[in-house]
């Protein structure tokens, strides 16, 4: 959705009537995921994608029914082997589609505070109840505020849910209603503990897919002598207790410890294992991991936290050098990030 944000927005200072049409559920080889949006206006413009081209016809000729009558309309369509291989896919495979009245037409206040989330970085999850005979929405906030007139602690914990495991979805209720829970994730966030060598190549990878970077080092020398080819997003020439408590350790953070330096990566640790971050690796050998197990057992932490650790740290591919081990790493920091997709 952040993508059309610009447009959507010039749609409304035009008082512009427009209908969003969202993958909602697939089958076999489909030709774009669930959560895949298009958006069309009354004028028949159209943004997105929802089958990279087999079904986009019929969405168009669905939407001014849909405009006209402000109630949404859901269809199914079945992709032939043929539209598959003509958008890339050797199989074909089925899709349900939603169409509705934007959300900022009928429920303006949901839709300005979900925009600012989406552009703010904060994220949110938006319920969208699957009938065809009225638009009705929730929104939930990460911090678990809620927004609609029937929500229920049932909508509300699997929309945390499905926030904190990334994933869009449709969801049956005990009731037998079907809602929509699509995921707005923010940007996730990359914590560095560690200015060493391979956090350059790291830093520049973890960018590169989309990841915000932090890098933590309270060796001044480290932090600020290490030549970046990408500059992390933020750089904090401090110890990590000094920086971690005031940061969002969430489903969306992930955090690497680099430094070799059992006073800095333990630090952290102490704070992360406790916390609801995505992920944590710690570089070193097995002998050098046995030894954090021992510290960090003397400390208190059972074995339960202590696994969370990934060590040695990331997908084995026998790296070597500084940028394999950064490959490596970023390999299974996307392995988590999409483990429930």
């Amino acid at each position: 959705m952040k993508e059309y944000i610009d447009q959507i927005d010039q749609f409304l200072a035009k008082n512009k009537r427009f209908a969003v049409a969202t993958v909602i559920q697939t089958w076999g080889s489909a030709p774009r995921p669930v959560g895949s949006t298009m958006i069309v206006s009354e004028d028949l413009e159209m943004w997105g994608s929802v089958s990279g081209g087999c079904v986009e016809g019929a969405i168009l000729k669905a939407v001014p029914n849909v405009l006209k009558n402000n109630k949404p309309l859901r269809l199914g369509f079945g992709v032939t082997d043929e539209e598959a291989w003509a958008v890339g896919l050797s199989c074909g495979g089925q899709i349900q589609v939603f169409i509705e009245p934007f959300l900022g037409l009928n429920e303006q206040k949901k839709w300005d505070i979900l925009r600012g989330g989406i552009l703010e970085n904060r994220g949110a999850v938006l319920l969208t109840h699957l009938n065809d005979e009225q638009n009705e929405h929730i929104l939930v906030l990460p911090n678990g505020e809620t927004m609609g007139e029937r929500t229920s602690d049932f909508l509300a914990q699997n929309a945390l849910r499905a926030y904190s495991e990334r994933k869009t979805q449709t969801l049956e209720t005990p009731e037998g209603e079907q809602w929509f829970v699509q995921v707005f994730p923010p940007k996730p966030k990359l914590v560095v503990v560690g200015a060493a060598h391979i956090a350059v190549d790291l830093v520049h990878l973890a960018q590169y897919f989309g990841f915000e970077t932090i890098v933590i080092d309270p060796r001044g020398i480290f932090a600020e002598k290490t030549q970046f080819s990408t500059p992390p997003d933020q750089l904090f020439v401090d110890w990590p207790a000094e920086v971690l408590p005031d940061m969002t350790l969430d489903a969306y953070t992930f955090a690497v410890m680099l430094t070799h330096d059992p006073k800095i990566d333990d630090q952290a640790l102490h704070i992360l294992l406790t916390s609801n971050v995505a992920y944590i690796g710690a570089l070193g050998s097995k002998k050098t991991h046995e030894k954090r197990v021992k510290r960090l057992i003397q400390a208190g932490f059972s074995d339960t936290l202590i696994a969370k650790i990934h060590a040695p740290i990331g997908v084995n591919i026998q790296a070597k050098s500084a940028r394999e081990i950064a490959l490596s790493i970023v390999g299974e920091l996307i392995k988590v990030k999409n483990q429930f997709l």
